[in-house]
């Protein structure tokens, strides 16, 4: 989403209605970039900078745009590509820095001259020897700066260009950039490739400007790339404001009706995409002509729409007509029709479509497997309505092969998640198919297939254990959701019962639980309760809890009376000694092996569907996701731990080495691909408690402080380290940190370490 924003932070040109007249007044960053680049091109490169002669004519001091391009892409890892660098040039170009020897407004990565602001001064002076040292200095992070802001440059350069000068990269970059938009979250990705052919840029630079008026005649759409405007009707003022990513203008074409309001700028500086009328009934007419309808009873059950691409690429003769039509919308039911109908045998099944594959991921969403399983069923037993014996027979065999496919990717996906009643109706299908192959010889190979399957996604209910010590030590293993769990729930008095409960379990039935082995269940509510005494009350549909609280967070069951006199425990408060004496003995590039070790079992453990479930609430689908709350937690509990360890650390002098040592370990880290943890330590190490602590910052070497930078730069793939004398220590210890995540205790322990200055 960044060019909706980050153009708009750095861009402070003054735009006239007609931007060939700009008047280009740079920002001082932007011009700071462009005199750091010109003094490191002069430090590195000095022959790029130089009078040239093109057809008799002599442009003083200038640089040719391919080798701009070459020489940034040799200077930093952060630049990736040509066209990545061309849009980082833009930046300088967009705002005068750099310009063009013709005025041309977009940068090319040809053989054309552009010379630099600096160099279009008679009496410019030379950059001194400090000011070339400073621009060395800097420049590292002056192409990260660029490479952040350069895509959105390179946007609003292809968008002034002409439609019919697009070239593909530049219909796909506009594209990419046209996904991130929310006023065109809902169109095609046909409509949203034609759209990237025809949207034109336009920016108007006053607060107060109309774009038009009410009751003109509506001759464009728009849509807010940046800033806001507001909607204005006669006699009723303004009415309501649009944003970033709003769209305005459509109902006037749509209708071929005047203008049902007046649009005012609401500031000023702002940047909008325009559809032309014609352009976008064009679209329109496109769209219609390529929709295919099938109704039941007056209502729209199915819509496809022709894949342009699709037919491009499909082979004349060819049976892949699934490929030339995509589903738009439909009841569950019709699509999951269309898809069978339209799934190849002829490719043994051996070919994904992706559209079957987000109907059998995505499905949980708009039909449960309740509803689901009995559709499959009929499906299955579905016969040919007409036609003679022998084309009957041949449907009833190929539908009933596509079925069983399909059976068998939803289970080989769902495995895990299923409920009995979908076990139930898997052995049912098992057997309806066992039966079919008796008199079906070509369904067996399928059979087989199948048993194979069903059988590798069933599994035993496991006993699990949260909170109660040493679960830690052993290998992760996936949680599932009808797996059980040990968990300790407290009560006001601190008394803790430990009930034993499916983890899918809703907060109802862990009340009833814990209502069992109290005795009573008179108005129990379920609180979750963090050690800086933040209280969360669970509603009774809310599904597995226990792996949504905080890291030193407790599960207490009260009556709704005692939530005001709920406490932390003691134990919630964390460590009151930190771990040093151990933790100094072991080897940082160890500690960030076993660290990335334990993170990738915690990460293989989570199901892509918990993703699904987390997106979509998982109170909706009565699905767990504790897999993947686990591996978002120890993000948290590493960032805790970090600060934990430098704020109990009492001694200035071994604080340095702790910082210095965290630094090694997020180094590692990231050679070890572990992005994870290096975030969460840097984020630690950023928290105010610890940045705060300016006597130990001092004390630091700027060669260990600029390790982090060297991180951000370098690949690395190494091999594990040689277990040392310490290895089952660090593997022990990374996987219990004991931390304290109270944040103003954390506070309060800094400012013991450091008292404020006065």
């Amino acid at each position: 989403f960044g060019f909706l924003y980050l153009g708009g932070n750095y861009i402070c040109l003054q735009k006239k209605k007609n931007e060939s007249e700009s008047v280009q007044v740079p920002c001082e960053k932007i011009l700071r970039a462009g005199k750091i680049l010109h003094n490191a091109i002069l430090s590195r490169a000095p022959h790029m900078i130089r009078d040239r002669k093109y057809h008799l004519q002599t442009y003083r001091r200038c640089c040719v745009g391919t080798e701009l391009v070459d020489w940034q892409m040799l200077q930093s890892s952060c630049v990736h590509s040509r066209i990545q660098a061309v849009g980082m040039w833009q930046v300088l170009l967009e705002e005068g820095v750099l310009n063009h020897v013709d005025g041309e407004t977009g940068f090319q990565d040809k053989y054309l001259f552009y010379r630099f602001l600096v160099d279009e001064q008679e009496d410019a002076l030379m950059a001194s020897e400090e000011e070339r040292r400073e621009s060395q200095e800097e420049l590292q992070d002056t192409l990260l700066f660029l490479s952040q802001i350069g895509p959105d440059a390179l946007l609003r350069m292809i968008l002034r260009k002409p439609p019919s000068e697009r070239t593909p990269d530049d219909l796909e970059i506009v594209y990419e950039e046209l996904l991130h938009i929310k006023a065109l979250s809902h169109l095609s990705t046909t409509v949203k490739r034609q759209l990237a052919g025809v949207l034109i840029f336009e920016s108007h630079e006053r607060a107060g400007t109309v774009l038009f008026h009410q009751g003109e005649e509506g001759t464009s759409w728009y849509i807010i790339l940046k800033g806001s405007v507001n909607v204005v009707i006669y006699g009723k003022g303004v009415v309501c404001t649009l944003h970033e990513g709003d769209d305005f203008g459509k109902l006037a074409l749509v209708n071929d009706a005047p203008r049902a309001a007046s649009i005012v700028l609401r500031e000023d500086n702002c940047h909008f995409l325009r559809v032309d009328k014609e352009d976008f009934n064009s679209i329109l007419r496109d769209v219609e002509a390529n929709t295919v309808r099938l109704k039941e009873h007056g209502q729209d059950v199915l819509v496809l729409e022709k894949s342009l691409s699709g037919s491009r690429n499909s082979v004349p003769g060819s049976s892949a007509a699934h490929h030339k039509y995509n589903i738009m919308s439909g009841t569950p039911e019709k699509i999951l029709e269309h898809l069978l109908e339209m799934m190849r045998l002829d490719s043994q099944f051996t070919e994904s479509d992706s559209a079957l594959d987000d109907f059998v991921l995505m499905h949980c969403v708009f039909i449960p497997n309740s509803q689901l399983c009995p559709v499959l069923r009929c499906s299955y037993h579905a016969q040919a309505s007409q036609g003679s014996e022998l084309e009957k027979l041949d449907y009833t065999l190929n539908n009933k092969r596509r079925v069983i496919w399909l059976v068998m990717k939803w289970a080989a996906v769902h495995g895990q998640h299923l409920q009995q009643e979908d076990v139930v109706f898997l052995e049912e299908f098992l057997m309806a198919v066992s039966d079919d192959a008796k008199v079906l010889p070509a369904l067996r190979d399928q059979l087989t297939e199948l048993e194979r399957t069903i059988k590798s996604r069933l599994h035993k209910v496991l006993l699990q254990h949260f909170n109660m010590g040493d679960e830690k030590l052993q290998k992760r293993q996936p949680i599932r959701g009808d797996d059980e769990i040990l968990f300790k729930v407290y009560c006001c008095d601190h008394t803790y019962t430990t009930i034993r409960v499916p983890v899918a379990s809703s907060v109802a039935e862990v009340l009833e639980a814990v209502a069992d082995k109290l005795g009573s269940a008179e108005d129990l509510i379920l609180v979750g309760l963090s050690s800086a005494g933040e209280k969360v009350l669970y509603k009774p549909n809310d599904v597995s809890v226990f792996s949504t609280l905080s890291i030193n967070g407790r599960l207490f069951a009260c009556q709704r009376d005692q939530l005001d006199v709920l406490m932390p425990l003691p134990e919630q408060e964390g460590p009151s000694v930190g771990s040093l004496v151990n933790f100094e003995m072991m080897s940082s590039k160890d500690v960030a092996y076993h660290m990335t070790f334990y993170d990738w079992e915690l990460f293989h453990c989570v199901h892509e569907l918990e993703l699904i479930y987390h997106t979509f609430g998982r109170q909706h689908v009565k699905k767990t996701t504790v897999n993947l709350d686990l591996f978002l937690q120890r993000f948290n509990e590493i960032q805790f731990w970090v600060i934990t360890e430098v704020c109990l650390c009492s001694q200035l002098n071994k604080r340095v080495q702790l910082l210095k040592k965290f630094i090694k370990i997020a180094a590692h880290c990231k050679e070890y691909k572990n992005l994870n943890a290096f975030f969460a330590i840097i984020m630690g190490l950023s928290n105010p408690a610890v940045s705060r602590l300016s006597q130990t910052w001092e004390r630091m070497i700027a060669k260990t402080v600029k390790t982090v930078r060297y991180c951000r730069s370098q690949t690395f793939s190494p091999d594990s380290p040689l277990a040392g004398k310490h290895h089952p220590d660090v593997w022990t210890y990374v996987r219990q940190l004991s931390v304290i995540d109270n944040q103003r205790t954390l506070t309060q322990l800094s400012h013991g370490l450091e008292p404020r200055r006065s």
